[in-house]
C-alpha cells in the first residue's frame, strides 16, 4: 500500500474510503472505555468500521505493573498486543475511535514508541464516518492468524517526571493538555489523591482548542495555535495532560505541523500531582 500523505500522520475519511481494502492495510479501533476531559458520544449499540479490529487500550496497551494510571506497555505487551491483532511488520496501520480525536492518538503514540512506523490516525474518527453516511458494521472483524509486528522501543519519544524536573527553566517547551480551570488549580482533579495546579514553566493548550467538531483545526490555524506556544519548530516540546492519554492529541497535531522534538511525560499530572517532592505551581 502506498504511503497515504507521506510523512503526515493523519488520514481523511475519504482518503480510508478510497483504500479500504488495499492489501497489508489494518483498520484497529482504539477504543477506551473511560473517557476524560470531554462530554463523551454514547452508542446504542456497536458500531465500527468495515474490517476494524478492537484495541482495548486500557486493557491492551497499558503496563499494568506500573503505578501510573495509563503507563505506556512493556516491549512484550505491545508485541502480544499487535501480533494479537493480526498486524505484520509490513502492515500500514490506521486507528481511529469512537470519539472523533481522542484515544486514536495515545495508541498512535504507543506504535511510535515501539518503532512501529507505518501507523497512521483517521481524522475525525468514527463520529465522522457516520456523519459522512459512510458504511459501518456491528461487529468486529476477529483474526485467527497472528501477526508478526514485533516491539522495538525508541527512546527519547516517552519520558518520566526526572527528565521534566530537569528541563524546567531551560529553553524547551512544556504544554498541558488539560482543561484550563484544572491547570489553574482552580477545578478539582478526577483522581482521588492527585494535588491542584501544573508543572512550573508549563502552557497550558487545551486539546478541545485544536479540534473542529469530531476532526482537527486546518492546519493553518493549528500552526498558529501553537507558534503562540513553542518558540519554533525545532524546539525541544514535552508534552503532559491528566493521565498520558490527551497528550498525545497534541502530539499528533504537532507533528502534523512539522514539529520533531517531541516527548510524552507519559506519567502526566497523575503522577506529577502525587509525588509531594516536585514542585507546583
Amino acid at each position: 500500500m502506498s504511503n497515504p500523505l507521506a510523512i503526515n500522520p493523519l488520514v481523511t475519511t475519504a482518503w480510508l474510503a478510497e483504500h479500504i481494502a488495499d492489501d497489508n492495510l489494518v483498520i484497529v479501533d482504539a477504543y477506551m472505555a473511560n473517557v476524560v476531559g470531554k462530554e463523551p458520544l454514547v452508542y446504542d449499540a456497536l458500531s465500527c468500521l468495515p474490517t476494524a479490529r478492537k484495541l482495548d487500550i486500557e486493557v491492551d496497551f497499558c503496563d499494568h505493573s506500573s503505578s501510573q494510571s495509563h503507563a505506556l506497555p512493556t516491549e512484550q505487551q505491545f508485541t502480544q498486543a499487535v501480533q494479537a491483532l493480526g498486524i505484520n511488520s509490513d502492515s500500514a496501520v490506521v486507528l481511529y475511535d469512537n470519539q472523533g480525536i481522542y484515544s486514536a492518538p495515545r495508541a498512535w503514540w504507543t506504535f511510535k514508541t515501539m518503532g512501529f512506523e507505518n501507523v497512521y490516525v483517521l481524522d475525525g474518527g468514527l463520529p465522522q464516518w457516520i456523519k459522512e453516511g459512510r458504511e459501518t458494521t456491528s461487529e468486529y472483524t476477529t483474526i485467527s492468524t497472528l501477526g508478526n509486528a514485533t516491539a522495538k522501543e525508541v527512546k527519547g519519544l516517552a519520558c518520566d517526571s526526572g527528565e521534566v524536573l530537569s528541563v524546567i527553566n531551560t529553553d524547551v517547551a512544556i504544554l498541558d493538555a488539560r482543561a484550563e480551570m484544572r491547570f489553574l488549580g482552580k477545578a478539582p482533579e478526577p483522581r482521588e489523591g492527585v494535588r491542584s495546579g501544573h508543572i512550573p514553566t508549563s502552557k497550558n493548550l487545551p486539546f478541545s482548542i485544536l479540534l473542529d467538531g469530531y476532526t482537527y483545526q486546518d492546519k493553518a490555524i493549528l500552526t498558529s495555535i501553537f507558534s503562540e506556544c513553542v518558540s519554533s519548530l525545532d524546539t525541544k516540546t514535552y508534552f503532559s495532560c491528566g493521565s498520558g492519554i490527551t497528550a498525545c492529541i497534541l502530539i499528533l497535531a504537532a507533528v502534523s505541523i512539522g514539529y520533531k522534538e517531541v516527548t510524552l511525560y507519559d506519567g502526566s499530572w497523575a503522577d506529577w500531582g502525587t509525588n509531594h517532592a516536585l514542585p507546583i505551581e
